[in-house]
C-alpha cells in the first residue's frame, strides 16, 4: 500500500481554507474529517484515527474549517467556532471541490466528526443526501444538528466514552430522531477527549469497521 500526503487549499471567496489530503492506493474511500471548535486539522487525536484509516486502505482529509484570518478572529471572539451552519456550509463546499477533482472524484466520500464538526457533518449530510455514504461522530454534539437529523440517509455511528454521561445523554435524544441506518457505541473507561489508555484505538477500529461496513 502506497500513501501520498498532498496540502490542498480550497477557495472561499478572497481566501482559502486548507487541508492535508492522504492518498491511499486501491482507496476504499475517502474520509473528510470536521474538528471540534477551537481545533486544526493538526488535531493529534484526529491524526491518530486517520492513520489507522489509512492503514485500513481508507484515504483520509483532514482541514481547517475556517480561513486563516477567521481563525485569528476567533481566537479573541469565538465568533465562528460554534457557527455550525458555517461550518457545514464549508463542508459542503469542500465535499463538491472533492467530488470535482480528478483525483478524488471516483472516491465514495463519508465523514467523521468530532465535537462540534459532528454537528456540522451531520447537517451537511442532510443537505446533500445521496452524496455522503457513511458517517462517525466521536464525542460529538449531533442535538445541535437537530431539525436535520430525521433527514439523515447516510448509516451514522455515534461514539462517546462511557463516562461522558452529559454528552451521552445528548448523543440518545439526537439517536432517537436519527431515521437512517444507525449505532450507538460507547466506549468503556472512556471521557470526552478519550485520553484513556487504549480508548482512541477502541474509537478508530469501531470507526474502521462502520466504514468498510457501508463504503
Amino acid at each position: 500500500m502506497t500513501n501520498v500526503k498532498q496540502e490542498i487549499q480550497i477557495p472561499v471567496g478572497n481566501f482559502f481554507i486548507y487541508g492535508d489530503l492522504q492518498h491511499v492506493t486501491h482507496s476504499n474511500g475517502l474520509i473528510v474529517f470536521a474538528h471540534g471548535s477551537g481545533s486544526s486539522r493538526f488535531s493529534e487525536r484526529n491524526q491518530f484515527i486517520a492513520n489507522k484509516l489509512n492503514a485500513a486502505h481508507f484515504s483520509t482529509l483532514l482541514f481547517d474549517l475556517l480561513t486563516p484570518e477567521e481563525d485569528r478572529i476567533d481566537v479573541y471572539t469565538r465568533e465562528f467556532r460554534f457557527n455550525i451552519p458555517l461550518l457545514a456550509d464549508r463542508l459542503i463546499l469542500v465535499s463538491h471541490w472533492l467530488y470535482n477533482n480528478k483525483e478524488t472524484t471516483h472516491l465514495k466520500i463519508g465523514y467523521f466528526g468530532s465535537s462540534t464538526g459532528a454537528a456540522a457533518a451531520l447537517i451537511a449530510a442532510a443537505k446533500a443526501p445521496g452524496n455522503i455514504v457513511a458517517i462517525v461522530s466521536r464525542g460529538g454534539r449531533p442535538d445541535l444538528a437537530e431539525g436535520y437529523l430525521a433527514a439523515i440517509r447516510a448509516p451514522t455511528l455515534l461514539i462517546v466514552g462511557a463516562l461522558d454521561y452529559e454528552v451521552i445523554t445528548l448523543n440518545e435524544h439526537a439517536y432517537a430522531q436519527l431515521t437512517c441506518e444507525k449505532k450507538l457505541v460507547l466506549i468503556p473507561e472512556a471521557t470526552h477527549l478519550f485520553e484513556e489508555e487504549g480508548t482512541l484505538e477502541q474509537v478508530a477500529q469501531v470507526s474502521a469497521d462502520w466504514f468498510k461496513k457501508y463504503m
